[in-house]
């Protein structure tokens, strides 16, 4: 008796982002679905979707938007460069992407660290600030 074939056509959206790679189990990809990290066509959905082809996905990844187009549609995990096959990102996302990123680096490079850490009078002279103001 063989065994039951799935439809290619037809599989839920949890079970896509992690064949694509988007996260590591399908409970982090529902739990992200529910959490609306991610959007299917602009608007939120439920774990249970059943993707398309073409259909756009915004999936929020930490400090990262990506804006994807379903490609493939596929229920198995396989190794990375098949699963990019999956998807393709808009230019427009990739280029937000960049331009977050370059901005987070300047931010962060614009903060300086202490030249050394605070000696024991510096201390006590914080200290003293902060009980003055109440702080």
């Amino acid at each position: 008796m063989a065994a039951p074939t799935t439809d290619d056509n037809r599989v839920r959206l949890d079970k896509w982002l992690w064949a694509a790679r988007f996260y590591k189990t399908r409970s982090l990809a529902k739990e992200a679905i529910e959490g609306g990290k991610v959007h299917y066509n602009s608007q939120r959905c439920k774990p249970g979707r059943m993707v398309e082809t073409g259909a756009k996905l915004t999936l929020r990844l930490g400090w990262q938007e990506k804006v994807i187009i379903v490609d493939e549609i596929s229920d198995r995990r396989r190794g990375a460069p098949e699963a990019q096959k999956l998807y393709h990102e808009t230019d427009d996302s990739i280029k937000k992407r960049e331009d977050l990123a370059w901005q987070r680096k300047t931010m962060q490079a614009a903060q300086l660290p202490p030249a050394r850490r605070p000696s024991k009078k510096d201390r006590r002279d914080i200290q003293r600030f902060r009980e003055q103001n109440n702080i």
